[in-house]
């Protein structure tokens, strides 16, 4: 069984390859993940800044390399 694992995109990245990544991971379209962040900015207060760039620091570079 082939376990997925989450990563950052190297592929499809517009910034640091966060919503690229969990898009693979969950098997959705990039875009539209980043409209539903966008959606979510206003609401969250910078709530979901804060969680993006929490997913920079956690999330591992695709390639197999560390985080930023």
């Amino acid at each position: 069984m082939d376990k997925k694992k989450l990563y950052r995109s190297q592929s499809d990245r517009k910034l640091a390859g966060v919503f690229g990544g969990l898009a693979n991971y969950f098997g959705i379209d990039a875009t539209l993940l980043r409209l539903i962040g966008l959606l979510l900015l206003i609401p969250s207060f910078g709530t979901m800044v804060l969680l993006y760039i929490c997913a920079v620091f956690v999330m591992p570079d695709e390639k197999g390399g560390t985080s930023v």
